[in-house]
């Protein structure tokens, strides 16, 4: 390993490779249940798969932290004669980047070839291993070569004839990005950094925090790539006196990008959210988080977001006149298999979570 990450990566790893699509975060629910069990009060899950650890403080003051488990994918919505599947995403994938890229469909009919695949993360006996396929470049004519890719234009190629699909796959069956994790250079990449990155963060402040002064419910949330909606359902459960939310963010440092157009910076330090699309972020909030940064000397830079939302306006607007923050790892290629983060932006986000909840006593007025 190039570089040696102050957090652990063994467990960011296993987050990320785990599947989890919006609606079916069962694989990574598991993992954060086991992580947190033995650092929380009490730990349970509602309806909707959201998981709420809770650390009991000092006080009836609660802070609510919230990370979503989803990731981006697809559900099979039919399978052709010659034993090709056409998909519905579930979130925002960028057709471009989804040609020649290989995938596993989640099935519920366990087979034979389905044990010790090799070359493959988390895959489990009902998953079957598939190829978006791309068509040689010099057999398309122009019109083909210039079409816009859509979403709608997937199809799955399994590698096998169209009875063995058949009888393996259903419309239903869900599909996820094959991507292992690794360091490149300082940067850690692979597959659903968005947002496992930040569910690790939780789980690390809560192996950290002793003692809080207020109680704190660490959760980890469902369905935020379809519209915040376990961030929602959360927000009216738990009813915190304060939000704090954690997500990736954008990160357009590299070349095509002017320097307005950057919004973070990797390796420049944790990302004090000032907005996005879904939440203006709570004056007091985001100034109390800077002032955590700048005395704990933790690296951070603020986050102006102009498109896109987070678990932070969910849990904004579902339960009254809620304060809310937000910090954010910035993130290079969102919503792409190689999603990249600084190894030291991780564990300011890490440092600053816990600094802030650590120094919170419930007694600070953040109403305006």
């Amino acid at each position: 390993m190039a570089v040696d990450p102050d957090f652990d990566y063994e467990l960011l790893k296993r987050l990320t490779e785990a599947r989890g699509v919006p609606g079916y975060e069962d694989r990574v629910r598991e993992i954060v249940r086991e992580e947190l069990s033995p650092h929380v009060d009490g730990l349970r899950t509602d309806a909707m798969g959201n998981v709420v650890g809770t650390v009991e403080g000092d006080s009836e003051y609660s802070v609510v932290v919230a990370a979503h488990m989803d990731e981006i994918g697809f559900m099979v919505t039919h399978v052709d004669d010659d034993g090709f599947l056409a998909v519905d995403s579930l979130g925002g994938f960028d057709p471009r980047v989804l040609k020649a890229q290989r995938v596993t469909v989640h099935t519920e009919v366990p087979g034979p070839e389905d044990s010790g695949v090799e070359g493959t993360a988390s895959r489990s006996d009902g998953d079957l291993p598939g190829v978006i396929g791309s068509a040689p470049p010099h057999t398309l004519d122009e019109e083909q070569r210039e079409k816009t890719p859509k979403t709608e234009d997937v199809r799955i190629d399994l590698g096998l004839d169209a009875e063995a699909v058949e009888e393996r796959v259903s419309p239903g069956d869900l599909v996820t990005m094959d991507q292992d994790t690794g360091i490149v250079g300082e940067h850690v990449t692979g597959k659903a950094i968005d947002n496992r990155v930040s569910v690790l963060a939780l789980i690390e402040a809560a192996r950290r925090i002793e003692d809080p002064a207020v109680t704190v419910h660490f959760a980890a949330t469902v369905q935020e790539e379809v519209g915040l909606r376990g961030a929602r359902a959360l927000g009216v459960d738990v009813d915190p006196d304060l939000a704090i939310a954690l997500d990736t963010t954008v990160a357009n440092d590299v070349p095509g990008f002017g320097a307005e157009e950057h919004v973070t910076e990797l390796g420049e330090g944790a990302g004090i959210k000032l907005k996005d699309s879904s939440v203006i972020t709570s004056p007091k909030v985001h100034r109390r988080l800077r002032e955590v940064a700048e005395s704990e000397g933790i690296a951070h830079q603020f986050e102006v977001l102009p498109a896109g939302g987070t678990d932070t306006g969910g849990l904004q607007t579902s339960a009254g006149a809620t304060p809310v923050g937000a910090i954010s790892f910035p993130t290079r290629y969102l919503h792409t298999v190689t999603e990249s983060a600084h190894v030291e932006d991780v564990a300011a986000v890490i440092d600053l979570l816990t600094a802030f909840l650590d120094s919170e006593t419930g007694e600070g007025d953040y109403r305006l």
